[in-house]
């Protein structure tokens, strides 16, 4: 009596035990066979059929080998009973074979590309990448073929394009044909980087390309960082030295802003954007965000001064006191044109006649000057 042990695959819950009687009585000696193929179908229809068949072999080769008494000829005789002749799975997908050799004897596998879909001492064959190869299972000079086509993985993403501002961040989610991993990558990362999840964040305007790969295959979503818009409170300023002005810059990203004056001698601006007179002339303000820039001009006026007098006469010794108004707010400063005939304090404009003869007394703010004559005569 010959014995056939089929051992199945990991997958499989069970292994049955085939004798073959010199008679041909075939006896499984444990017929619950669950044995369980892609997708959770009961293949044991194919254990049937492979044990049906062996059974009919083993009817008829017995007598044609007792028959022959050389050994080719045996060999001629030997029949490879395969469950399968074609096969579709997806890359990282296994599938397992069952074969049965005439005489009993081992049987075993080979694959026509390995890098495709490879096949193991058991008959599992593990899909590795597109393609279609054959599986050869071989008992001496017989043999039975499986042919086995690997489909390639596709992959869906949730956003094919996208238009994000400076600083946004949004999800891009992939599914794959075969449940397999995705690998992230952005083709310009100081434009917009994306994580091992799918999470893209736009770093500055521009545009890219996030690529979701699987498989060899792979998904692009085109991204576009949007420039960001600028709006100020104020195109154009106009201050007198020391007066100020919060010039104010709304986003459209929302996005932190950054100020620079171009002439630091004529106004000064600070990081909240408030901008100070310090001296007649003129100069811009920049502001700044992500790449993107808004000018404002800025001037800066001499102020208008008025004086309490145009013209004043003291005797030698005596003294006045003359009065400004600076349109800018500020206090003038005061001076004499000849000390030796008339002083003044460059504070307060009072004045002090020292000897006879005409001066000019002069109040000065930020390059606008306003001036008295002063005469002074002899005591009398």
């Amino acid at each position: 009596m010959k014995k056939f042990i089929v051992k199945l695959h990991k997958n499989c819950t069970r292994f049955f035990t085939l004798h073959l009687h010199p008679n041909a009585h075939i006896i499984i000696l444990n017929r619950k066979v669950p044995l369980v193929s892609k997708g959770g179908i009961f293949i044991k229809k194919k254990i049937i059929f492979v044990v049906i068949l062996s059974f009919c072999l083993c009817l008829f080769t017995p007598a044609f080998a007792a028959s022959a008494k050389s050994s080719p000829l045996k060999d001629l005789l030997c029949v490879v009973v395969l469950s399968d002749s074609v096969v579709t799975l997806d890359i990282g997908d296994t599938h397992t074979l069952f074969a049965l050799a005439s005489d009993g004897g081992k049987v075993t596998y080979k694959s026509s590309n390995s890098k495709i879909a490879s096949v193991s001492a058991y008959g599992v064959i593990e899909a590795k990448k597109k393609g279609t190869v054959t599986i050869t299972a071989r008992r001496k000079k017989a043999s039975a073929k499986c042919v086995v086509t690997v489909l390639e993985t596709t992959i869906k993403l949730s956003k094919n394009s996208i238009t994000l501002d400076c600083g946004e961040m949004t999800g891009v989610t992939a599914s794959t044909s075969n449940n397999s991993t995705v690998k992230w990558k952005s083709s310009r990362p100081s434009i917009a980087r994306v994580s091992e999840k799918g999470l893209i964040t736009a770093l500055k305007p521009g545009s890219c390309t996030v690529t979701a790969s699987s498989d060899g295959s792979r998904a692009l979503c085109n991204v576009t960082v949007a420039k960001p818009q600028i709006t100020l409170s104020s195109e154009n300023v106009s201050l007198y030295r020391g007066g100020t002005y919060k010039l104010e810059a709304r986003v459209s990203s929302n996005r932190p802003v950054s100020y620079k004056s171009r002439k630091k001698s004529v106004a000064t601006v600070s990081a909240d954007g408030t901008i100070t007179g310090v001296s007649h002339g003129t100069t811009t303000i920049t502001v700044t965000v992500d790449g993107v820039s808004e000018t404002c001009d800025v001037s800066v006026e001499s102020p208008d001064i008025t004086l309490s007098n145009d013209e004043i006469t003291l005797a030698k010794g005596g003294s006045a006191t003359l009065s400004a108004v600076v349109s800018s707010g500020q206090q003038p400063v005061w001076s004499s044109s000849n000390t030796s005939v008339v002083r003044v304090n460059k504070k307060t404009g009072k004045i002090t006649a020292v000897s006879k003869g005409k001066a000019y007394i002069y109040a000065s703010e930020d390059g606008a000057k306003a001036r008295c004559r002063v005469i002074v005569a002899d005591t009398k």
